[in-house]
């Protein structure tokens, strides 16, 4: 199976996300579940049925990211060697739009903790592809859905 890369971050917060489903959000659950049983009769009781659809949603995330963290390669990008200047994985790169020049700051992250809010781009994006491999100082070609953009790599950081 193909491993998945993931920052320490990303990983981090999904083992957050992990214990918080596992040691709050289920023995509330459960709680639940077991109150809605006492008022009787299941067949019409709305709050079991609601307490069940919770159960089934928590217990599927929780698979969800069980596989995802049993399936990744966490990259720390700060202990990674002989990569001076180059972007890879978990970098962060501040570009300059050469037509517009205005300057963007983007992390390479995988394509579970991409938030192009938070500056994170996925590394399948088209930005990040054309990125991959390339140095401070080099000119890039983006294909982009509104068209080809060229920017420029003003710096690349490894935090």
């Amino acid at each position: 199976m193909k491993k998945v890369p993931i920052t320490v971050k990303g990983a981090e917060k999904l083992r957050e996300e992990l214990a918080h489903l596992k040691s709050v959000v289920r023995p509330r659950i459960i709680a639940a579940i077991a109150e809605a049983r006492a008022h009787g009769d299941l067949k019409e009781n709305a709050e079991y049925h609601a307490a069940r659809e919770q159960q089934g949603f928590s217990e599927g995330r929780i698979k969800e990211i069980e596989a995802k963290l049993s399936n990744c390669q966490i990259i720390d990008v700060t202990k990674l060697n002989h990569v001076d200047g180059k972007v890879v994985f978990g970098a962060t790169v501040e570009l300059e739009d050469l037509d517009t020049e205005q300057v963007v700051c983007y992390q390479i992250v995988g394509e579970d903790e991409a938030d192009i809010k938070e500056g994170r781009i996925s590394i399948t994006s088209p930005i990040a592809r054309a990125l991959v491999g390339k140095h401070e100082e080099d000119v890039v070609t983006v294909k982009a859905p509104g068209g080809d953009r060229e920017y420029e790599i003003r710096a690349v950081k490894y935090v």
